[in-house]
């Protein structure tokens, strides 16, 4: 195998502070500090953000704030002679007469939950709460800034701002039957989708999901706390079980009645609708995808097929996926912008209302990373990709037509963002690195800077004093010839020429499109790594085969079955460790949570000569017992694919364990359920083996609370496991 350094972003600082796990989790020491909430305004020259204390305006100009919109505090900024709860997002109006704010809000899954919402009246300077008779979900303005619509109780309402009173889109809402207007667990986690609703452009129609997941299996949970114990059920689809049957309806408001414009059925193909919107001409579009999630088709309430997509393995749902008008003046068309992997990269094309390509409008062997702006006045889309190699990401703006393509950003490696003002005349833009604290700028369209907002300055000098930017950036050969990108965190002067040997430990994660060796800035773990490395320990981390930011043939080679090659690679990745003079063989270990957990169990059990000890937080044990979205999308169907199930589950091999063996999770964990550890307990412990196993009551795969000790906690239990066992 060999090794090559891809630019290190190695520091030679003199370590003066030690960091300690307080510092990461009490006192958030290195957590940079940003620009809340921005939000272009429709002028194109404004833009506005949100503090503790407001919503204030700034011109893009100048990057100076030019007004407060909205105080929080103060004698006339009270509801009722109530003070107002602390709000935590905003929504404007398209006239910006309006602002929706949120407060209070509590979580239902990892990704959704219910708040408060109140209603600003810029011009009157009143606060009204929108409703008393409980917390909503998604609640959302109306284009014209006079109607609200939200989700209460699985049922969908639409509410008149002007009389506050609440209209009943849908009744037959149930807890565990019923879903209007939200989406079901599985779709929030696999989807990443649960807003079930939209307004039409006119705000005359709403468009929304109804489930119906009364077939669908539930899962139970335990909550500790009580004298008896609460039974927790929801509606959790494994691999090959039933899934929600998923309709979409047009409510019409004047009317006061719905169609149903598209469902799913095994009849006519079609298992998922994981996208819909409004076109801006007033056609609602959406996307459906059959089980196997190998065959993808958009198309309108009208019946028009605007775009279809098939593959061997399986389609991503794009990342962008909009409608825009091409052309100027009358010769103007409406068209479909998408990105997709067929040519192998995830590029941008362009399709017209009929599905014909009408062309490609960025190629090359990288990947298009995000559409952040697009500008029908001057026909350009502003784009960030990995033109500069996988682990950067730079920001381009390029012709609807595919010429004239230009980097914005300076020619240095790192990772940059923006976020574009109507009209795409300015971007704020983001840029890091491995050893760079975020900073904020301000452009404008050609790049120029006007002002930088934020260059978090005194986290950078944070950074130098406790020797935090000492990273390397490389790649190795595995003995397949297969070259795997990986960075390196490295004790204190550190020199690949010396005698001394150090403890290596791996984190991995490695799941299907997942990348971990970014260049870019590292939170609360990338300081975790700085601190075992102070401790003398050398942290290591890689993308193996079937990870991202390298085309989809690297990406999906690891297609019905996952594991194998990922595992194969974490081996060989510890046996080039253990090769090289300065690494001590004999103590390398390897750790991982979620997808990252598996993997780290699956390679201390199957690489029992080379790994010391593993630790494992909320792995997946068996690919039987995760959902059926994401498992069946990279191993097709349990019963057509029992081998690519069964071959790499870790059940299968407790009884190899010979290292040090850690094993975390949350009895809360509604994502990877405490079921996987369970078994393997079981496993273990009729294979004789000895090893540790700490239980997090009620905490769910995240394993965090808002005060910050569980994750204290849980990084105090894995650093002594690592000092003592490595």
């Amino acid at each position: 195998m060999a090794f090559a350094l891809i630019g290190a972003t190695s520091v030679a600082v003199a370590q003066t502070q030690q960091i300690t796990l307080e510092d990461i989790w009490t006192k958030r020491t290195f957590a940079p500090k940003g620009i809340g909430s921005i939000r272009s305004m429709a002028d194109g020259e404004h833009y506005c953000t949100m503090s503790r204390t407001g919503i204030a305006k700034y011109s893009y100009a100048t990057g100076e704030k030019v007004e407060d919109i909205c105080l929080f505090g103060g004698p006339d900024m009270r509801l009722k002679a109530k003070p107002l709860p602390p709000f935590e997002s905003y929504e404007m109006s398209a006239d910006e007469q309006k602002i929706l704010l949120s407060a209070g809000f509590e979580p239902l899954y990892r990704h959704s939950g219910v708040s408060d919402y109140y209603v600003y009246d810029v011009k009157d300077k009143t606060f009204t709460k929108i409703s008393n008779t409980g917390k909503q979900r998604l609640t959302t303005l109306s284009p014209d800034g006079t109607k609200v619509a939200f989700v209460r109780d699985n049922n969908l309402y639409w509410m008149d701002l002007e009389s506050l009173k609440e209209h009943a889109i849908t009744t037959d809402g149930k807890v565990n039957e019923i879903i209007n207007g939200t989406t079901d667990w599985v779709y929030e986690e696999e989807f990443a989708i649960t807003k079930g609703f939209q307004w039409s452009p006119d705000s005359k129609k709403i468009a929304y999901m109804r489930f119906d997941e009364s077939k669908v299996k539930e899962y139970n949970m335990q909550i500790w706390g009580a004298l008896y114990p609460e039974d927790y059920k929801y509606k959790y689809p494994k691999a090959g079980e039933d899934n929600s049957k998923v309709e979409l309806w047009i409510y019409y408001l004047d009317d006061d009645e719905k169609t149903r414009c598209a469902y799913t059925d095994k009849i006519i193909g079609w298992e998922y609708i994981p996208r819909f919107q409004w076109t801006p001409w007033g056609n609602l579009a959406f996307m459906c995808m059959n089980r196997l999630q190998n065959h993808m088709q958009i198309s309108t309430n009208y019946g028009a097929c605007l775009y279809t997509e098939q593959c061997d393995t399986y389609v991503e749902v794009p990342d962008t996926w909009q409608f825009v008008s091409v052309g100027k003046g009358k010769k103007a068309q409406p068209m479909m912008l998408i990105t997709s992997e067929k040519d192998g990269y995830r590029h941008i094309y362009l399709y017209d209302m009929n599905g014909n390509l009408v062309r490609q409008v960025t190629s090359g062997n990288y990947e298009v990373c995000d559409v952040v702006g697009v500008d029908t006045k001057n026909q350009r889309l502003y784009y960030t990709s990995r033109e500069d190699g996988a682990i950067n990401k730079s920001l381009f703006v390029i012709g609807f037509d595919g010429k004239k393509k230009e980097r914005l950003n300076p020619p240095c490696t790192g990772t940059y963002s923006a976020t574009f003002s109507q009209g795409c005349k300015y971007y704020i833009q983001t840029w890091s690195h491995a050893a760079h604290a975020p900073v904020y700028t301000l452009h404008d369209a050609k790049g120029k800077l006007v002002k930088t907002l934020q260059d978090n300055a005194e986290l950078e000098q944070k950074m130098k004093d406790y020797g935090a930017q000492n990273k390397e950036f490389g790649t190795f050969k595995t003995s397949g010839g297969t070259e795997l990108n990986c960075y390196f965190i490295l004790p204190q002067g550190f020199d690949h020429n010396q005698s001394k040997q150090y403890p290596v430990l791996i984190y991995v994660y490695g799941g299907p499109g997942n990348q971990q060796v970014s260049n870019s800035y590292g939170y609360s773990d990338y300081y975790w790594y700085h601190m075992l490395a102070q401790k003398g320990y050398v942290v290591f981390c890689f993308d193996g085969r079937g990870t991202g930011g390298r085309g989809a043939q690297f990406k999906k080679q690891t297609y019905k079955d996952l594991g194998r090659m990922e595992c194969e690679d974490a081996i060989e990745a510890a046996r080039w460790l253990g090769q090289q003079s300065w690494v001590d063989k004999d103590r390398i270990g390897i750790w991982g949570w979620s997808f990252g957990g598996y993997l780290s169990t699956l390679s201390l059990l199957k690489g029992n000569d080379v790994f010391k000890m593993a630790i494992a937080v909320a792995p997946v044990m068996n690919w039987r017992y995760y959902d059926n979205i994401y498992t069946e999308r990279f191993l097709a169907l349990p019963k057509d694919n029992a081998k690519g199930y069964d071959e790499n589950s870790p059940l299968n091999f407790a009884d190899r364990l010979k290292g040090n063996y850690l094993l975390i999770h949350g009895t809360g964990d509604d994502n990877v359920h405490f079921q996987n550890s369970a078994e393997m307990v079981e496993k273990l412990e009729n294979a004789g083996k000895q090893f540790e196993f700490r239980i997090y009551p009620n905490k769910n795969h995240s394993i965090y609370d808002a005060t910050g000790n569980t994750r204290l906690n849980l990084y105090q239990l894995m650093t002594d496991f690592i000092l003592r066992k490595l």
